[in-house]
């Protein structure tokens, strides 16, 4: 079945998260964080910052739940039992932290076929509550058997 190629430029609604102080203090000892600054309130605070910080990778936590709606977008036409997650890029702006709400949008940036396969990318742009840019995402993904 050929790539669907309408829904490049298409933006989905914002998702919004509450970042949670124990939401970073989980993630970080999940994937082995030690810097105090993601686990310990008086570190974070000595530091300047208002609570702890969320570790960087963090972003996939608030933009992941922005994607969910693309990448099952009949629109788009990923066949999800045959995606391959192909990469991600992230540009970070000023760190997140415990009390910040994330707003992300995502946009299909672009879909193409070739050699029998999708390509599919996918762009979040993650805001704080006082509307600085905390992170901007590029998602790819590889679909097995499009075009075929």
């Amino acid at each position: 079945m050929p790539v669907k190629t309408e829904a490049i430029g298409k933006t989905y609604p914002a998702t919004t998260y509450a970042v949670g102080r124990e939401k970073i203090r989980e993630y970080a000892s999940a994937v082995g964080e030690t810097n105090p600054l993601y686990l310990d309130v008086d570190a974070a605070r000595a530091a300047g910052y208002a609570d702890v910080v969320a570790p960087p990778m963090f972003a996939v936590v608030y933009a992941g739940r922005a994607l969910w709606p693309a990448l099952f977008d009949p629109e788009v036409g990923i066949d999800f039992p045959n995606m391959l997650h192909a990469g991600q890029e992230f540009e970070w702006g000023p760190v997140v932290v415990a009390g910040d709400e994330i707003e992300t949008t995502v946009t299909v940036k672009s879909i193409e076929e070739r050699q029998g396969m999708g390509f599919y990318e996918l762009v979040s742009e993650s805001r704080n509550d006082r509307g600085e840019t905390v992170c901007t995402g590029v998602w790819r993904q590889i679909v097995r058997g499009a075009g075929a």
